[in-house]
């Protein structure tokens, strides 16, 4: 490996490496994180949230017409397990449930909204 490319060596003191690898690392921050938006509909649901402050799972159901009723259940109860998204059952008949990003899911969004810039930056580059 070229010296002047260190920044892709792996640290060897043992303090070091903890730092990046380590449990409670870098990579196992990063990972965590990319666990909780993977799934296919995790993002767009993230993305309507962050632009419609409040949405019910009918119009999400609209909004992402490839998207099952479902699939898009179990991505809202893992989104709200994570705690990205605050769901509010107001126990009516009919049923009127109700979705929003909670402050951590807010948090997220610059973080997503770069990783989109990122990515069309990229893509630019690239061609």
């Amino acid at each position: 490996m070229d010296a002047a490319r260190t920044h892709q060596k792996v640290p060897v003191n043992k303090l070091e490496r903890g730092a990046c690898l380590g449990a409670d690392g870098a990579v196992a921050h990063v990972t965590r994180c990319l666990r909780m938006i993977s799934g296919r509909w995790k993002l767009p649901i993230l993305f309507r949230l962050y632009a419609d402050e409040m949405l019910r799972s009918s119009q999400l159901l609209r909004d992402m017409p490839d998207v099952s009723q479902k699939m898009l259940t179990q991505h809202l109860r893992a989104l709200e397990a994570d705690g990205l998204i605050l769901r509010t059952d107001f126990g009516e008949t009919p049923p009127r449930v109700e979705y929003r990003l909670t402050e951590r899911g807010q948090a997220l969004m610059p973080v997503l909204l770069a990783a989109r810039q990122f990515a069309e930056d990229h893509e630019r580059a690239v061609k």
